[in-house]
């Protein structure tokens, strides 16, 4: 029967796999083909789709990495505003290291305040009433510009504030939703020819109605120290001139501010653009290291008087669509730490009422919120979070530029499937559901106002026989460098 003509139609694909074997039998780059000249080729098929092999086959509720199946589908219910129940108990381990919980009470309480807090302090002319949950950094180019439209409208739904991220602002922006304009390293959107900081573009960038605060970026977790690159291919006509820079070249954000070089005149560069902006509440994001070095900057502001109005606090595990696996993983201080570290020493320097602290990274719950509350932050971002409400599915192909929900990419056969219509709703649902369940979660454990919320509440399982509250964890143990220097201040006085 093999002399049947039905079966001349495998003679090429026969000779293509011989010729493929032959061709990696002389070829050098790749061992494995050469070994095994065409099996091998299914190591780097499986590869390629093992982050859908695990995520969608082998991964239980609790796996997933960054977040677990149960962090996304929480976020996916609210934003769909579906059924955000869950059945038959619990799937986390209790008497697991590492289990986290805060205390009820059997006399619950209703919520007497609305979730929102004040920015700005007595320098600042312009002060704004932020709700406690806001959309984290994200810029346009990193996003979408789908992406970016339907977090702002969403932002404007929901009364909260959306932040810019360092890549200026765009009209995607300015969609009606509050904005939190970020300037980094490269000064994008307010640079002059050089590169350098532009006073003139600045303000008249900072005066836009919309632009409600301003924020300084010092660094942030997932690659602090290291700066970033804007490839001459993702580098626009349009993202050109948002971002002040020559289309179709390669542009750099340097590590550091080229504006200042010290605490004192960083300090003053914050006083400088509290100016400019009209007296808008200004501050700074860093991501906690050198614990002496912000000991430092608290002690620029005790000197120059120039008191900003919130800092935002980044944790390592905060998110990027693209770092070195160095700096991702090893490099800068774990969020609770880094809250719990900022929040002690403005109390210590007496700024603790003047300066709001805002923590980001890797919230998506209530609970997740309440956590950096109880720690002495005033207010959070979820960078994440909002965009699983925009149906990011953890592809973690965002520095791909092939973002198969239409996310982080430029491509418009992939972004173009990402309706704003629809998804400006489901960023609403899921800040509006989650603020829900942060008030429940109040009255069930007795917490009246958000300055209720106090860390002798919350609780971790050490080992499993020992569990201590956060204030035993973060603030009964008193930090060498904070102790010399209330000793330094007790002594002047």
């Amino acid at each position: 029967m093999f002399t049947s003509t039905h079966w001349f139609w495998l003679l090429p694909f026969t000779v293509g796999l011989l010729l493929l074997a032959l061709y990696n039998v002389f070829q050098k780059q790749h061992t494995i083909l050469y070994n095994f000249p065409l099996l091998g080729y299914f190591r780097y098929f499986f590869e390629s789709i093992s982050p859908e092999l695990r995520q969608y086959f082998l991964e239980s509720d609790l796996d997933g990495k960054p977040f677990s199946r149960r962090q996304r589908s929480i976020v996916y219910q609210r934003a769909k505003d579906v059924r955000q129940t869950v059945a038959f108990g619990m799937q986390e381990d209790p008497n697991k290291p590492g289990y986290e919980w805060v205390s009820h009470s059997i006399f619950p309480l209703k919520v007497k305040h609305n979730l929102r807090v004040t920015i700005g302090n007595n320098l600042c002319k312009q002060h704004y009433s932020a709700s406690i949950l806001n959309i984290g950094a994200m810029s346009y180019g990193a996003l979408s510009k789908t992406a970016i439209a339907s977090l702002n409208e969403g932002a404007k739904i929901g009364g909260f504030a959306h932040n810019t991220g360092e890549g200026g602002i765009s009209e995607y922006h300015l969609q009606g939703g509050d904005l939190i304009w970020q300037i980094g390293t490269g000064y994008f959107g307010c640079r002059d020819a050089f590169g350098k900081f532009s006073p003139p573009l600045f303000k008249a960038v900072a005066a836009q109605e919309k632009v409600k605060m301003i924020e300084l970026k010092l660094s942030q977790g997932a690659k602090p120290g290291h700066g970033g690159i804007l490839p001459a291919g993702k580098n626009t006509v349009e993202i050109a001139a948002i971002r002040n820079v020559t289309p179709l070249t390669t542009v750099y954000s340097p590590p550091a501010h080229s504006s200042f070089a010290n605490p004192v005149d960083m300090i003053r560069f914050v006083g400088f653009l509290r100016t400019l902006s009209g007296y808008k509440p200004v501050g700074f994001k860093l991501c906690i290291g050198n614990k002496q070095e912000f000991v430092k900057i608290c002690e620029a502001i005790t000197l120059t008087g120039i008191i900003p109005d919130f800092i935002t606090v980044d944790g390592a595990e905060g998110g990027t669509g693209a770092a070195p696996l160095e700096f991702t993983d090893s490099i800068g201080m774990p969020l609770y730490d880094a809250v719990a570290f900022v929040t002690q020493t403005l109390h210590l320097f007496g700024l603790q009422q003047s300066v709001k602290v805002i923590a980001s990274g890797k919230i998506i719950t209530a609970f997740d919120v309440m956590k950096v509350l109880a720690l002495g932050a005033s207010a959070c971002y979820s960078a994440r979070g909002m965009m699983f409400s925009l149906g990011c599915i953890q592809a973690l192909k965002c520095d791909s530029g092939h973002c198969p929900a239409g996310i982080a990419t430029q491509e418009k056969s992939l972004y173009q499937g990402l309706k704003v219509t629809d998804k400006k709703v489901r960023v609403a649902n899921y800040h509006r559901h989650t603020l829900n369940a942060i008030a429940e979660m109040m009255e069930a454990c007795g917490f009246e106002y958000i300055s209720s919320i106090k860390p002798e509440k919350f609780f971790r399982k050490i080992d499993p026989l020992t569990t201590k509250s956060f204030k035993q964890i973060y603030f009964d143990r008193v930090d060498e460098i904070l102790k010399e220097r209330w000793f330094k201040t007790e002594m002047l006085n």
